[in-house]
């Protein structure tokens, strides 16, 4: 594996309180049981957003297709595409002049998804980037001649603290022009039920799935993880709108990493920070789209307004 990876491990195992990046849970897989926790009645996220492209596919193609210039369709975190080969579909029906842009940086996703593709849209002009985001965005054309449109979607932004969402969107901003578009896929603050049941599922899904870090640095890193020694706990802050996961320690313990020539040291009861899944209201979604230099141009929402995708370009 990677440098980045190790070193990231032992940056995060290293710190106080532990945490480790959530990024990281998507290897084959964590693909895998990803698209489990997709399907699970709980997880209300993939579903509201399916609906938001469903309800709206033909106002979205008419924004980001506005005055028919032709498009880009670049997708951060391209994942199966579940959601996307709706609007894919959609598109192509209404010969929309439009690419296709993928990006993901698990090749291994990316390989199904442009297989997939190729079967079901043969028509299609596709052109899957394996690269972290930002570098992926750099090698496309950037001319002016097709506008930008920037999909971040399934509340992915909500894995970031505040400071990082900020840098994030400035970061994107810089890199779009007037023209361009970018769409964000905001899960909303609502009953604190749902949003629990959705990281705290019956099924031990959500659980396999942080669990599954642990076995990755064990399979990559040669760690030694035993991963019966670890309880998974989420919690719901409605004040802040943070969701976040745990994986805690059950015991004293050491665990030793190979590659890393080190040996992590934990306490009873002590936690790694796994995860953050920021839950927003429309007020917070204006205030950080400003402060990244960007202004809300359109939302559409489920039925129920469990989930908001909103549309920025720059101020």
């Amino acid at each position: 594996m990677s440098l980045s990876f190790a070193e990231e491990v032992r940056k995060g195992l290293s710190s106080k309180p532990k945490f480790l990046s959530s990024k990281y849970f998507y290897n084959e897989k964590g693909d895998e049981i990803f698209q489990e926790i997709m399907k699970m009645p709980e997880y209300y996220l993939t579903r509201s957003e399916y609906e938001v492209f469903t309800m709206h596919k033909e106002a979205i193609l008419n924004l980001f297709g506005g005055g028919g210039k032709p498009f880009q369709l670049i997708e951060f975190g391209a994942g199966d595409g579940f959601k996307t080969k709706v609007l894919l579909k959609h598109f192509l029906k209404r010969n929309a002049r439009f690419k296709y842009y993928p990006i993901d940086i698990s090749g291994n996703v990316l390989e199904e998804l442009s297989a997939d593709l190729k079967k079901n849209f043969p028509t299609l002009g596709v052109k899957p980037l394996n690269n972290e985001y930002f570098k992926a965005l750099d090698k496309l054309d950037h001319s002016g001649a097709m506008r930008k449109a920037v999909l971040f979607l399934g509340s992915n932004i909500g894995n970031f603290l505040h400071d990082q969402a900020v840098s994030f969107l400035c970061q994107l901003a810089k890199k779009l022009s007037h023209e361009d578009y970018v769409m964000v896929g905001f899960d909303l603050k609502k009953d604190p039920e749902a949003i629990l049941n959705a990281y705290d599922d019956p099924y031990g899904i959500t659980k396999a799935f942080n669990l599954n870090l642990l076995k990755r640095i064990n399979d990559e890193l040669g760690g030694n993880f035993d991963t019966t020694n670890f309880k998974h706990w989420p919690i719901y802050n409605p004040l802040t709108g943070a969701t976040k996961s745990f994986l805690v320690s059950t015991k004293s313990q050491e665990v030793f990493i190979e590659s890393l020539q080190q040996n992590f040291s934990f306490k009873a009861w002590e936690a790694i920070d796994m995860e953050i899944s920021q839950k927003y209201d429309l007020d917070t979604i204006k205030s950080l789209g400003a402060e990244a230099g960007l202004e809300v141009a359109k939302e559409f929402f489920d039925c129920k307004h469990y989930f908001v995708n909103t549309v920025f370009k720059r101020i």
